[in-house]
C-alpha cells in the first residue's frame, strides 16, 4: 500500500474539499431547517376532449353494474370540493385535445371552457396538443391565458423559434419552463416536460420547434430553481408511466412526478373489477436515493389523482400518500333476467352508493357541477345532433389493444373485452378500420393503420357518428402510395422497431393491415421480425407471398404516408413522388363502410394481419 503525506499547509484546503464533498451526497442533508410542508396535488391527464360522462361497466359489490363514469362537469365538481384543502396544486398533465366531436366541431374552445372551470395551476402540453400544429396550440393556450385562471403552461424541453406562434414577436412566449408557487412562505417549483420523439414523429409541430432531451432539460430547470432557494420540486410530465420511473432515477432533487401520456391506471381497483399498473402513488428513488412520489390518473376524465406529500423541516419527503379515484354518478344499472340494463331501485341504489363512499376508496360518487354543466351545454346541443345520427351496428364487440398480447385494459368497460384478457390476434378495432380503408380505396392492394390511431374499443350494438369520430378523431385523409413489396415489408419493420427500440415513441406505431398478413417475432432484430408476409387477391380472395420486386398500391392515412410514427420508408416513398392524396376523410371512410355494410364484425381469423406472434421476451402467443 502506498501512503502520501500531506503537509500542514494543505490542511485548510483539504478541509474545504471534504466539506464540499459531504454536501455532494445530498444538498438537503446539510440544508438549514425550514418549515415542514404538507402538499396536496389534484391532477388529471389525457382527457382528449372527452367532456361527456361515459357509460361504463364496473363490478360493484361483486355484481356487474353500469355506471356513468367521469365527464368534465363531474371533474369540476370534485376540484371545487377540494377548495379548502391545504396547500393545493391543480395540475393537468397533457393531451387535453383531440378525441371527440367537441374537438372536431369547436377545436380547443370547448376544452378550454371546461378547463377554465377548474382553474388549473399548471398545464403541460402533450403530444396531441400539436396534432394541428403550433398555431392551433397557440389558440388553445390563449384561451387558457385569457380567462380568470391564467393557467401556467409549462414545458422546459420545448424551444419555439422566435417569431413562431409559440414565441410571437412583440409578445411573451406561450410556454414557461417552470413555475414557482408559495405556500406559507415555502416555495414549490413546478417543471414541465413534454415527450420529445413521440411529439416530433407522431404529431405536426413546426420543424423550427425544438424538443430537447427530457432528462437534461428537467435537471437544468431543477438546478435553476434550487439556485433560487426553491427546495421542493414537482416535475409535471407527458411522457408515460415507465418513462417517469426511469426519469426519477436520472434526476437529483426531484420530489414528485405527476404524469400522463400512457393512460395508466394506478391504485387498487380490484374491488370494481379493474386491473391497474401499479401503486398510487408509486414510490421511487431519485439519483440521490431520496423518495419520489409518482402519480398518473388514467384517461378521458374518468379518474382524478389526489396525492398527499409531506416534507420535513429539511425538505425531505417523509410521506407519499393519497389515492386515484374513479368519478361515478349516483344512477346505477344492472342486468335483468333478459340481460337488459335496468335502473336499480332507489333504496338499493342509495345503500350501495353509501357503501361505496364509505368503504371503497377507489370510487367517488358525486353529481356534475351545475355551472360547468351549463357551460358544456352551449357546446353539447350542437354535438348531440351529430352524435345521434345512426350509421349501422356492430354484431360483436371490437376490442382494443395496440400490440398483440397486451392486456385489454384499453377495452375496459366494453362487455366481451375483459381487462384480464390478452388478445393474441391484436386489435379488432384497428383491423376493422384497415378493412374500411381498403374498401374506400378501390384500386389499393392493401391498407395500413397504426394501432395508436384507433382510440376506443367498440361495443356490440348500434353505431353512431359519435362512435366513428371517437374511434378516429383526427383530421386525416387517405393517401395511396405506389411501393414495392420490399418497401412494404421495410415499413412494417420500421413501425415495430419504432416502439421496441430504446427511446422510441410508444406502442402506437404498431401496424395493422387489411389485405396483408404476416408472422411477427418481436424477439428478433430489426429486419428479421416479419416472415411469411402474404397479400390477399382483391378479386379472387386467395393469399400469396408478397413479391419484393413487384409494385403494389397501399392506402393509409396522410399521417403515416408522411413518415410519421416511425414509418420512415413510407415517408421516403411519398417524397419520391409516388403518393396520391384521395381527399377522402378517413373518419368518413369508416362511416361509409359501416353504412354500406349495415353492420360490422370481426373478420375471419385468417384475414387478421397478425397470424402468429412471438413477444419481445420470446413467448409465442396462442
Amino acid at each position: 500500500m502506498r501512503l502520501t503525506l500531506i503537509s500542514r499547509s494543505t490542511w485548510p484546503v483539504l478541509a474545504l474539499l471534504i466539506a464540499a464533498c459531504a454536501g455532494c451526497a445530498s444538498d438537503r442533508a446539510a440544508a438549514p431547517l425550514s418549515k415542514a410542508l404538507e402538499l396536496n396535488i389534484a391532477h388529471l391527464n389525457d382527457h382528449h376532449s372527452q367532456l361527456d360522462a361515459m357509460p361504463s361497466e364496473l363490478t360493484l359489490d361483486g355484481v356487474a353494474t353500469q355506471v356513468e363514469l367521469g365527464g368534465m362537469a363531474r371533474q369540476v365538481a370534485l376540484f371545487k370540493s377540494l377548495a379548502g384543502s391545504k396547500n393545493l396544486l391543480k395540475i393537468h398533465a397533457g393531451d387535453a385535445l383531440t378525441g371527440t366531436q367537441y374537438y372536431t366541431l369547436f377545436k380547443s374552445a370547448a376544452d378550454a371552457a371546461l378547463m377554465n372551470s377548474v382553474c388549473f395551476d399548471a398545464f403541460v402540453p402533450g403530444n396531441h396538443e400539436f396534432d394541428d400544429g403550433d398555431a392551433a396550440l397557440k389558440d388553445f393556450l390563449d384561451e387558457l391565458a385569457n380567462s380568470r385562471c391564467h393557467t401556467a403552461v409549462l414545458s422546459a424541453n420545448i424551444v419555439a423559434a422566435a417569431g413562431s406562434p409559440l414565441a410571437p414577436d412583440g409578445g411573451p412566449a406561450k410556454l414557461k419552463r417552470y413555475l414557482v408557487k408559495d405556500f406559507d412562505g415555502v416555495k414549490v417549483g413546478l417543471v414541465g416536460i413534454t415527450v420529445s420523439g413521440k411529439t416530433r414523429n407522431s404529431s405536426r409541430p413546426l420543424a423550427s420547434t425544438l424538443f430537447n432531451d427530457e432528462a437534461i432539460s428537467a435537471q437544468q430547470a431543477i438546478d435553476e430553481l434550487k439556485a433560487q432557494g426553491v427546495r421542493h420540486i414537482v416535475v409535471v410530465t407527458h411522457q408515460g408511466y415507465q418513462a417517469d420511473l426511469a426519469l426519477a432515477a436520472q434526476l437529483s432533487d426531484v420530489d414528485v412526478i405527476v404524469g400522463g401520456d400512457s393512460h395508466t391506471l394506478l391504485g387498487d381497483f380490484s374491488g370494481v373489477g379493474l386491473a391497474s399498473a401499479g401503486d398510487y402513488p408509486t414510490v421511487a428513488r431519485n439519483k440521490s436515493g431520496e423518495t419520489v412520489c409518482i402519480g398518473q390518473a388514467w384517461e378521458y376524465g374518468k379518474a382524478t389523482g389526489l396525492m398527499n406529500v409531506r416534507f420535513d423541516e429539511s425538505g425531505v419527503v417523509t410521506r407519499c400518500g393519497g389515492k386515484a379515484t374513479l368519478l361515478i354518478g349516483s344512477q346505477l344499472r344492472r342486468r335483468d333476467d333478459q340481460g337488459k340494463w335496468q335502473a336499480i331501485a332507489d333504496g338499493e341504489r342509495q345503500a350501495l352508493t353509501a357503501k361505496l363512499a364509505a368503504t371503497l376508496g377507489a370510487v367517488t360518487v358525486l353529481d356534475p357541477d351545475q355551472a360547468a354543466t351549463a357551460t358544456l351545454k352551449t357546446y353539447s346541443n350542437r354535438v348531440a345532433g351529430e352524435k345521434e345520427k345512426f350509421i349501422g351496428s356492430a354484431s360483436e364487440p371490437l376490442c382494443l389493444v395496440r400490440v398483440p398480447g397486451e392486456l385489454a385494459q384499453r377495452s375496459a368497460g366494453v362487455a366481451g373485452c375483459a381487462a384480464a384478457n390478452t388478445l393474441s390476434r391484436g386489435s379488432d378495432a384497428a383491423q376493422v378500420v384497415a378493412e374500411a380503408f381498403l374498401y374506400a380505396a378501390r384500386r389499393a392492394d392493401f391498407a395500413l393503420q397504426n394501432g395508436g390511431g384507433v382510440r376506443v374499443a367498440v361495443s356490440a350494438g348500434s353505431l353512431s357518428m359519435n362512435t366513428a369520430f371517437t374511434l378516429l378523431p383526427f383530421a386525416n385523409v387517405l393517401v395511396e402510395l405506389e411501393l414495392s413489396g420490399a418497401e412494404m415489408v421495410a415499413a412494417l419493420e420500421d413501425a415495430v422497431d419504432h416502439h421496441l427500440a430504446s427511446g422510441s415513441g410508444g406502442s402506437g406505431a404498431h401496424p395493422y393491415a387489411a389485405g396483408l398478413r404476416w408472422n411477427l417475432d418481436m424477439s428478433k432484430a430489426k429486419g428479421k421480425r416479419f416472415s411469411q408476409v402474404e397479400v390477399r387477391d382483391r378479386m379472387r380472395g386467395g393469399w400469396a407471398a408478397i413479391d419484393p420486386a413487384r409494385s403494389y398500391t397501399l392506402v393509409t392515412s396522410d399521417f403515416l404516408a408522411a413518415g410519421k410514427d416511425g414509418y420512415t420508408t413510407l415517408g421516403a416513398v411519398s417524397r419520391s413522388g409516388r403518393a396520391v392524396n384521395t381527399q377522402l376523410l378517413y373518419t368518413q371512410s369508416f362511416v361509409d363502410y359501416v353504412q354500406t355494410k349495415g353492420h360490422v364484425s370481426r373478420p375471419p381469423r385468417s384475414d387478421y394481419s397478425h397470424q402468429a406472434v412471438v413477444t419481445r421476451s420470446g413467448v409465442r402467443l396462442p
